[in-house]
């Protein structure tokens, strides 16, 4: 697990992750656009919903990727501030930014930098997202320590990740067919063969993107205990999962399995504040 290497472990793993980033930024972009399917069925709808109140909240969007999500929260009204750690993706958010661009703005700051974090105002936001970037993080222990500075007291962190249970490098998908009573049935499934201690490992987040990026696996235990450890607790969480109307487009497409969540959505509520703050 990340949490046994070394400061110096971690550096270079971090800069090897930003490097990945930067490489696959453009094409990266070009899949994503306004949202694939992940974005628009699983992330956005769930984590809208945990976030509540939306129009007139002051909201830090970290990890923005290209910003997709970012727009999204500026169209509903909140004033964004979205930050991301490659330089090539926010040039790709800044270019596809047309309108409410005075609501957006964009700013290059690693989320495994409190002190870069910190620059951004304490206490200014009334809610921090991070969609599908924890797990490509080599630590996190920085972000959450900082983000109990950032926030107002009362306001929220809701993150999005592929699911520890399911989604992982640990995980593989499984389909079977049987003939029953003369009825031939598919069936999906996941084998979960890791789960507790998963290593850093590379994968493709899309198929054919150009340079495999890492995956820092955290089990549910420890995604939750480092929040609450920070003053966090939670109080909602989605496993949201593809409708029976979605169909996949190769036999191991995540929308063929409509019972198993490849994602998890959670609210963790800043309730104290850190005793140095």
């Amino acid at each position: 697990m990340n949490t046994e290497k070394t400061p110096e472990d971690l550096q270079a793993l971090n800069q090897e992750t930003q490097e990945i980033w930067n490489q696959n930024a453009v094409w990266w972009d070009e899949q994503i656009g306004e949202g694939n399917l992940f974005q628009k069925m699983l992330i956005s709808p769930a984590t809208e919903s945990l976030l509540e109140e939306i129009s007139g909240k002051v909201i830090l969007d970290i990890a923005c990727g290209n910003g997709v999500f970012s727009r999204r929260l500026a169209q509903l009204g909140a004033e964004v501030v979205a930050c991301d750690f490659s330089e090539m993706l926010l040039e790709c958010a800044k270019a596809r930014t047309k309108e409410h661009v005075e609501r957006i703005e964009y700013k290059l700051i690693d989320a495994t930098n409190e002190t870069q974090l910190l620059t951004l105002g304490k206490r200014r936001f009334d809610a921090v997202v991070c969609n599908m970037a924890l797990m490509d993080m080599a630590t996190i222990n920085p972000l959450i320590s900082a983000l109990g500075q950032l926030l107002k007291v009362g306001s929220c962190f809701i993150f999005s990740v592929l699911h520890p249970c399911f989604n992982t490098n640990g995980c593989k998908m499984v389909v079977e067919e049987e003939d029953r009573s003369g009825e031939l049935i598919t069936t999906y499934a996941v084998k979960v063969s890791q789960y507790l201690r998963l290593p850093p490992a590379k994968g493709l987040g899309i198929i054919g993107q150009p340079t495999p990026h890492y995956y820092f696996h955290r089990s549910l235990s420890l995604l939750f205990n480092t929040c609450f450890s920070a003053g966090f607790v939670l109080n909602g969480i989605e496993e949201p999962a593809f409708d029976l109307k979605a169909n996949g487009d190769r036999p191991f497409s995540w929308a063929n399995y409509k019972d198993i969540p490849p994602v998890l959505v959670a609210r963790m509520r800043l309730m104290q504040t850190p005793t140095s703050d």
